[in-house]
């Protein structure tokens, strides 16, 4: 069993709680997950108050790490997308979530560019309902899609690895999980493809993403 501390999010958390947690996390070799540039008004709202975004005052307080991840990240420019692949933060990505909270399109396939490890979760029932990874992770390459306009972004083969190995990796456990290899845990699921709505399967990964 492991213990992870989960300040909600920077518009309710103080600078001195971050702190604290930093130091813990640190001290007993934790992670930390936060939700963070979830919507355009935290930003907003973090400029016109501490007359800096989310990100950067995250920054002068010690937790961007790879230690962190970070839930959402759906409104980022540029050079916070580089500081994320800087500091070898992990993103969670909840497109039902951010679709339901009219939250935005996460730049999922810049962020896989720039080096970053993005998995993909599903948020909380709250703003989901549906709490079903298949459904998220087929979702995750078609907004990915509508996002940049390109048919091309986040390939099915991509999402999969998102769904499975990039959360394993964001948890600290992706020598353990995530995989098929040998030396690894057997955490394995089957999936029937043989019911009328995935025949014929000419291709199973793309299957899993999209049919299943």
């Amino acid at each position: 069993m492991t213990f992870t501390p989960a300040p909600h999010a920077p518009y309710t958390v103080s600078d001195d709680t971050f702190r604290k947690v930093v130091m813990l996390a640190e001290q007993e070799d934790m992670l930390i997950h936060c939700h963070i540039h979830e919507t355009s008004e935290e930003v907003e709202n973090s400029v016109k108050e501490r007359h800096q975004r989310p990100l950067a005052r995250l920054k002068e307080l010690g937790v961007l790490s790879p230690r962190l991840i970070a839930a959402h990240m759906v409104h980022l420019n540029a050079d916070e997308i580089e500081l994320a692949a800087r500091h070898g933060i992990s993103i969670v990505h909840n497109p039902a979530s951010n679709m339901k909270l009219a939250s935005g399109i996460a730049p999922v396939n810049a962020l896989l560019a720039a080096g970053v490890n993005v998995g993909i979760g599903t948020d909380g029932a709250a703003s989901n309902n549906k709490l079903d990874m298949l459904a998220e992770t087929r979702l995750t390459a078609l907004l990915a899609k509508v996002g940049t306009l390109d048919p091309t972004a986040v390939p099915a083969a991509t999402a999969l690895r998102m769904a499975t190995l990039h959360g394993a990796k964001a948890l600290g456990i992706d020598d353990k999980v995530g995989s098929v290899r040998v030396g690894k845990q057997a955490d394995l699921i089957a999936i029937d493809l043989s019911d009328i709505e995935t025949a014929p399967a000419f291709d199973p990964i793309s299957h899993v993403v999209y049919a299943a």
